[in-house]
């Protein structure tokens, strides 16, 4: 694995955005009944995730480690319950949790008003800023702007926030929809297609390990978004242990102690 400082310290610093500004405090779910909670399978807490997007999940060896994965350690020993990870494409972990198949999805997963309409979220943990990725030798992309995508092939993951702002808010010559930002990342560099839209923590890990082959285009953040743990629509129960959990780690800095164990990952 990569070094991660720059990514995680990204990550870090929106974080700390939202310590002050959870809509759920600590004292307010202190007393939450975690008992009353149920899961899909007796004794576990299953999480659907894509662990392509680092550092908020990621492989070692055949493990998927992460911050993502370490908010649902957390929920599921409140729960009292073991974690099991299910790691499968971005988009079927969204259709997994709306069918009840998982108890969580947590993956960078982005709150829109389309997603709310079929799934329900925890509070925010983290906010987030989409940055353009580009060949570092020949930019076909110079500027971070929807302006500046017009007539671009665009690179992003299938399903993801940047695939829906892409669609809505350019005019892109097309958009090319990966599972995996691996795959975009290889498409760019032989020139297949001019940029790929993502999250600014994961693009930094991208970029890194490229060998000096891609580039984030400096300025502003294409846009801005911010992560949630998604729950089936209509379980009150799971959402409210996922505020009473984040809100109690952001409130205690137990956040920010979990997003720097990811700086230095091998």
């Amino acid at each position: 694995m990569k070094n991660w400082k720059l990514a995680a310290a990204a990550v870090a610093a929106c974080s700390m955005m939202l310590t002050a500004a959870a809509v759920v405090s600590a004292d307010e779910t202190e007393g939450f009944d975690f008992g009353s909670v149920k899961t899909v399978s007796e004794g576990k807490l299953i999480v659907g995730t894509e662990a392509g997007f680092a550092p908020y999940e990621y492989l070692v060896g055949d493990t998927v480690e992460g911050v993502d994965m370490d908010i649902a350690k957390e929920i599921a020993d409140a729960l009292g319950v073991e974690l099991e990870i299910q790691n499968m494409d971005f988009d079927g972990a969204l259709l997994a949790v709306q069918q009840g198949k998982v108890d969580i999805v947590a993956a960078g997963v982005s709150v829109s008003k389309e997603r709310e309409e079929v799934m329900d979220f925890s509070e925010k943990y983290v906010d987030s800023r989409d940055v353009v990725v580009v060949k570092a030798d020949d930019p076909a992309v110079k500027e971070s702007s929807a302006e500046a995508l017009e007539d671009k092939t665009i690179g992003v993951q299938q399903g993801n926030i940047a695939d829906l702002w892409v669609t809505d808010n350019t005019k892109a010559k097309s958009v090319q929809r990966y599972t995996k930002f691996v795959q975009a990342a290889q498409d760019l560099v032989n020139g297949k297609i001019d940029c790929i839209v993502m999250d600014e923590a994961p693009a930094i890990e991208l970029v890194e390990s490229s060998g000096d082959k891609l580039q984030i285009v400096e300025g502003d953040a294409l846009f801005e978004d911010s992560y949630a743990i998604a729950v089936k629509k209509g379980n009150e129960a799971m959402k409210g242990a996922c505020d009473a959990v984040i809100a109690g780690m952001i409130e205690s800095g137990k956040m920010d102690e979990i997003i720097a164990s990811h700086a230095d990952a091998e």
